[in-house]
């Protein structure tokens, strides 16, 4: 059954975001400062027990340059420019172990993993630190620098979620010109914010996290977004004042600003991102968008049957 409103309201619900006047300054200031701040793109050759890929420890710079850590899968002996997947991780995971996540490479994609910073302790191995200091917080990143925009940890993370695209258009293996990005959940979120951001050819985000934060908040009380009811029952007279921060990093006014083909997926008993959160994001998506819906599924979304769709999404898309 329906654990949120039902069909006829998700398919107009348009959110209950508001857009902040400098949305498009602040984030356009975001990320030319992190490009000014400049740094190298490093690559390290891994050995991994794997006959059909190669596998190299990638370090690029992301917000202020700071070092980003992530993993570069390629088809063993790859001779010419392909095009590339980058991806992003779901919340508390980081960038795992090196023979993970071989789907985009076993497919013949240049595949660029980004490491979430400050992550990757509650289910699989991260390797990038966040060394920015932050006033009281819940436990968890969701209020890290909540008091102030420029200060919340979503503006560092999604910044080096742009970065990952920019790094991925300079290396040797890549085809510049076909990049695509994919995520669920968190990874979700932040593909959203490389649609917007990053000039991506294709986008995948399958229920993704952050988008209408005002109704997650009021509709779930499970976390990450309860981080957030946690921090208002303690600083009780904040409310307004932290959702005009998180406006700036909304999935919806994010996808107010992308254009590339998207695949969206949204589930309709999901109890961490409530379906109509993602309908928001995509009812205010600008660009061709494709929505899959998993009546009968929770956070877990369509799983392996995702995969399948993105694999033939970015076939169709980045050929």
């Amino acid at each position: 059954m329906l654990r949120d409103m039902p069909w006829p309201e998700l398919e107009r619900y348009s959110g209950q975001t508001s857009l902040p006047a400098d949305f498009d300054s602040f984030w356009a200031d975001s990320l030319a400062e992190a490009r000014a701040a400049g740094g190298p793109v490093r690559l390290e050759r891994v050995e991994v027990p794997l006959t059909t890929l190669d596998v190299y420890d990638l370090t690029f710079p992301g917000f202020a340059g700071e070092p980003v850590k992530g993993w570069l899968r390629t088809p063993r002996g790859l001779a010419g420019p392909a095009p590339v997947i980058v991806s992003y991780v779901g919340y508390g995971g980081g960038r795992g172990l090196p023979m993970q996540d071989l789907l985009w490479a076993s497919a013949g994609y240049v595949h660029l993993q980004m490491d979430s910073r400050g992550q990757g302790s509650s289910w699989s191995e991260g390797a990038t630190p966040d060394p920015w200091p932050s006033g009281p917080q819940v436990p968890g990143v969701m209020t890290k620098g909540i008091a102030d925009p420029a200060a919340y940890y979503y503006r560092r993370l999604m910044t080096d979620a742009v970065r990952a695209v920019d790094a991925a258009r300079t290396l040797d293996l890549a085809d510049s010109g076909r990049i695509g990005v994919v995520g669920a959940s968190q990874g979700g979120a932040l593909a959203l914010a490389a649609a917007a951001w990053a000039d991506v050819t294709a986008c995948c985000a399958f229920v993704p996290f952050l988008c209408d934060i005002r109704r997650g908040v009021a509709q779930t009380d499970c976390r990450p977004f309860a981080e957030i009811t946690e921090y208002l029952r303690c600083h009780r007279l904040q409310a307004d004042a932290v959702y005009r921060v998180l406006d700036y990093f909304d999935g919806v006014n994010l996808a107010s600003r992308a254009t590339a083909p998207i695949l969206m997926a949204a589930a309709l008993m999901d109890d961490i991102v409530p379906a109509s959160t993602v309908l928001a994001a995509y009812n205010n998506y600008a660009g061709m968008k494709t929505l899959q819906v998993w009546p009968h599924n929770g956070h877990e979304s369509g799983g392996p049957y995702d995969d399948a769709l993105a694999l033939d999404f970015m076939a169709r898309h980045l050929g």
